[in-house]
């Protein structure tokens, strides 16, 4: 028998001693904490910089090093399972998770605060990855959509729902508050794992096979993630290759990652094992959920700034509109993992990646600067739902054809390319938004020379006139109310554009998805190995 199908005789005979759900709950409490920190802290940013005597964009700095040192622990959080044990590993996170959370409440200053984010968002880098791989090993094949819909659950609706929360607790409190929520948190996750969770038996024989930690390895990976993270956070502010900063970063990146591939591949004991992308199914597996982190961060990010920026809606009500989808999709994702069940997980992701693309398209028709309450709230359910039958089954895919013995280290990598994809999609629009705003607003500035143009303005300063206002008052108001239309008319229209485009990258990931080695439903991802 080989190595690979001893290791996965020896973890299907091990099963845990408790109720696979319970298990399930204790471990997603933590990554459910983890993933409501990417984005409740975005609404509160304003408050931290007047408490703290800072400008706005050193607050940006608390949200980018979060991000930083999350991104750089996710891909080596299956080597560091291997090297200290899953379990042990695990509780450390959590632990030191809740510690630095009340740090950052008690933080005196903006300087402190970035260091215990850091320390924050580096600990919390191994709470998803854990769970997903603890998931996949807790539950037997035929149970394990279920088991990643409760995983979705976490990592979908935490971000989707942080800015409500966060703004709600801002509000009404303080700022410190969206950090001291995690401690009781904290505290019962940890007494929940240390006495539920045990380590299978291939992790043993897997531990006693590292011999020393990869430090270059993991300092190529630091500069060239942590460059590219900072770069694509602060790239559109400071204007991308317009600025010597963002190209060094960039350069940073570019030759860190290269290097990092190279020295990992040739490596014996690799800290990232990027020799799984040599599979064709992960590999693409993975570029699928680089594009849904893309699709799915950047449009939680449109919909509030089009309604906060061209609709004068509040924070919180925009958060609303938000939530409401990601309520149903608490409701849809156990049913998709019961479809998981029946289905090859590829042709469930051939219904989510064309349901998202009509979702978007009908986004693009739809979005306009008349839009009621409810029906950005119906937009946001079209482009929301669809992503619960992309998950699921996504995650699943993942898996097939890899030995179970890989399941820490696939974890790590699957998470870190939706991280980093989400940071791509984010910066993407935001870039694109300005962009295009700027195009669209030349082009209706050609119109502003038109007599139909001119006619209007007079209309509307003879309407002033009637109000009070003196003629030269009355012109200049019309002027100003005019130009302001035709700013939001084409930020507008630049919102169009970006629906349309994340349709059509939707769409084209529907055709990959026939490309998927095929599962047999009911057995989660195993497939002979060759």
């Amino acid at each position: 028998m080989s190595t690979a199908g001893a290791l996965t005789t020896e973890q299907a005979t091990s099963q845990p001693k408790v109720n696979p759900w319970i298990i399930g709950v204790a471990v997603s409490l933590a990554a459910f904490m983890e993933a409501l920190d990417t984005s409740i802290a975005n609404v509160a940013l304003p408050h931290i910089a007047g408490s703290m005597g800072a400008s706005n964009d050193e607050s940006t700095w608390v949200l980018t090093s979060y991000l930083v040192s999350n991104a750089v622990v996710l891909p080596i959080s299956g080597f560091l399972v291997g090297w200290l044990g899953r379990k042990r590993f695990f509780i450390m996170c959590v632990a030191f998770f809740t510690v630095s959370s009340f740090l950052c409440g008690i933080a005196p200053s903006l300087g402190m605060l970035l260091l215990f984010r850091v320390l924050q968002g580096a600990f919390g880098g191994g709470l998803q990855p854990m769970t997903q791989a603890i998931l996949a090993d807790t539950f037997p094949p035929e149970k394990r959509g279920l088991a990643f819909a409760l995983y979705g659950i976490t990592v979908i609706c935490g971000p989707a729902i942080g800015p409500t929360l966060g703004g709600w607790i801002t509000d009404n409190y303080s700022w410190r508050w969206i950090f001291y929520i995690n401690v009781p948190v904290g505290i019962l996750a940890v007494l929940l794992v240390s006495q539920l969770i045990e380590d299978p038996p291939y992790l043993s024989r897997l531990k006693a096979t590292i011999a020393k930690f990869d430090y270059i390895g993991f300092g190529l990976l630091a500069v060239g993630v942590g460059a590219l993270q900072v770069a694509l956070d602060k790239g559109q502010e400071d204007d991308w290759f317009g600025s010597r900063f963002i190209t060094t970063l960039i350069i940073l990146a570019s030759v860190g990652l290269v290097s990092l591939v190279i020295w990992e591949w040739r490596h014996k004991e690799p800290i990232v094992d990027v020799h799984l992308f040599k599979q064709f199914n992960f590999a693409s597996c993975n570029l699928m959920m680089f594009v849904l982190g893309a699709v799915l961060f950047s449009s939680t990010v449109l919909l509030p700034q089009f309604l906060q920026t061209l609709m004068g809606y509040t924070a919180q009500n925009a958060g609303m509109v938000i939530s409401m989808a990601a309520i149903l999709l608490v409701f849809l994702l156990p049913f998709v993992g019961r479809l998981a069940g029946h289905f090859q997980a590829r042709h469930l992701l051939a219904f989510g990646w064309i349901a998202l693309a009509v979702g978007m398209y009908f986004s693009c028709q739809h979005i306009d600067l008349l839009i009621s309450f409810r029906a950005a709230a119906w937009m946001r359910i079209w482009q929301y739902l669809p992503v619960g039958f992309l998950f699921v089954p996504l995650t699943m895919a993942a898996y097939v054809g890899l030995p179970e013995s890989k399941s820490n280290a696939a974890a790590g990598l699957i998470n870190f390319t939706r991280n980093i994809g989400q940071s791509v999609g984010t910066s993407a629009v935001t870039t694109l938004l300005a962009r295009r705003g700027q195009y669209h607003q030349s082009v209706l500035a050609e119109y502003t020379r038109s007599h139909r143009f001119e006619a209007a303005v007079a209309g509307l300063a003879n309407r002033l006139t009637h109000v009070g206002l003196s003629m030269h008052s009355a012109q200049q108001q019309a002027l100003a109310r005019m130009y302001s239309f035709v700013m939001a008319q084409a930020q507008a229209l630049s919102y169009v554009e970006i629906y349309w485009l994340l349709a059509a990258t939707s769409a084209v990931m529907f055709l990959l998805c026939f490309l998927l080695a095929k599962n047999e439903p009911g057995k989660g991802g195993d497939v002979p190995v060759h």
